[in-house]
């Protein structure tokens, strides 16, 4: 006879079955070479007159943009098009929302990496309502309902590692003292379309292409063994990593052996991150990005193979039960490590990020200026929603080790 119970929301689940779940909203999603040949055709369908929202140069100065511009007017669209070099601030958006008030924008094309994605989504939101982003970015402001509407954006990344075209949130930063990186969070914010062309990662430079891909194995990994995952979040965790696995190899000249495995992966870190939530190296990510110029890839890269060791080694010590220890022993399979049960399994993972780190060169914090002094404040910081989903909570004695192991 089976047991029945509530899960942590009420709902009814039967033991030996599938936990319930639920997935939130999606975009419309567009994958594989040569789909950037129907972005205009797909912007065509949103409006008349379209605010293109770029990174800095590199997606400008290729040939894509004036492919891009060529189909625009061929299919009768208006546009103005404004660049966000770095991670987005307030301020910069605030910016571009106030300048194009009156410019009668229909639709908004975000297109290059998490930063400019963020941005897109931001702006957005905003071009119709006027208001500061400050109204609503989580924990930095009055924190205002967001009533919307948004304008459709359609999301195209050029990188392959946020899986920013996937998520309801557009990421802001204000760095030095006092500094944040914050959420603007609304379902009404996502994408309405999401075009995932690996064609365009062949334009990335490497060094962000590595630290890109580092954040998007970080999400799927931490999105796994998140404690919010479900059936349908494992499902895609385990196609992403496996994707990841075939298409990057750290220890080869060019990491990247297949650009379509990894803009498939990325996306579905994406996906994974909006359903399940992430872990202690995002939570920890969050202020170290704030307060130093450390790139968001690049933390998460440094820091994944310690915050995996101390997440292990404190279940192994307080819950030692826990579904994530054989999750973290799965991964090392599915990377191609040969190990032979759980406790094998995660030292495996371990030994084997590890390595990653030696293997890509990625830097130390205090490469970025952070010192043993600044402990307190990152630690601080740490506290955000990623930390909140970690497969256990740990004690900010633990996430200090984490820090001081990579300063």
């Amino acid at each position: 006879m089976s047991n029945t119970g509530l899960d942590s929301q009420g709902l009814r689940t039967d033991s030996g079955g599938i936990a319930p779940f639920g997935v939130a909203a999606l975009p419309r999603i567009i994958f594989g070479a040569g789909s950037f040949d129907r972005l205009a055709d797909e912007l065509a369908t949103l409006g008349t007159r379209v605010l293109v929202v770029t990174g800095g140069l590199s997606f400008t100065g290729s040939d894509r943009w004036a492919q891009l511009q060529r189909r625009l007017k061929a299919v009768g669209l208006a546009w103005v098009q404004v660049s966000i070099a770095g991670e987005p601030s307030p301020e910069q958006v605030d910016d571009v929302v106030g300048h194009y008030a009156d410019y009668g924008i229909d639709v908004v094309l975000g297109i290059g990496g998490g930063s400019a994605l963020d941005a897109a989504k931001a702006i957005a939101g905003l071009l119709p309502v006027q208001h500061s982003v400050m109204d609503y970015l989580e924990g930095v402001g009055p924190e205002l309902p967001y009533r919307g509407p948004a304008l459709p954006l359609v999301a195209v990344p050029t990188t392959a590692g946020t899986g920013s075209e996937m998520t309801k949130n557009a990421v802001l930063t204000r760095h030095g003292v006092g500094g944040f990186k914050k959420s603007f969070r609304d379902e009404r914010l996502l994408a309405r379309v999401a075009l995932v062309d690996p064609d365009l990662l062949h334009s990335c430079p490497s060094p962000v292409l590595l630290a890109n891909a580092m954040d998007a194995f970080t999400q799927l990994l931490e999105s796994y063994v998140s404690t919010r995952a479900s059936a349908f979040t494992d499902a895609l965790a385990q196609s992403g990593i496996q994707a990841f696995a075939a298409g990057f190899d750290p220890y080869a000249a060019t990491p990247v052996k297949d650009y379509g495995q990894l803009a498939y992966a990325a996306m579905l870190s994406g996906i994974c991150l909006a359903q399940a939530g992430l872990g202690s190296v995002h939570g920890m990510a969050s202020p170290l990005g704030a307060y130093f110029p450390i790139p968001h890839g690049v933390a998460c890269g440094t820091l994944l193979a310690m915050a995996t060791a101390m997440n292990i080694a404190a279940l192994r010590e307080r819950e030692p039960a826990s579904p994530a220890l054989e999750k973290y022993a799965q991964v090392a399979r599915w990377l191609g490590v040969e190990a032979q049960g759980v406790e094998e399994g995660c030292d495996a993972l371990v030994g084997l990020l590890d390595s990653w780190i030696e293997q890509c060169a990625l830097p130390r914090l205090s490469t970025f200026g952070m010192t043993e002094a600044d402990l307190p404040r990152v630690i601080a910081g740490s506290g955000g929603n990623s930390m909140k989903t970690n497969p256990l909570v740990l004690s900010d004695g633990e996430i200090r080790q984490v820090l001081l192991a990579r300063l």
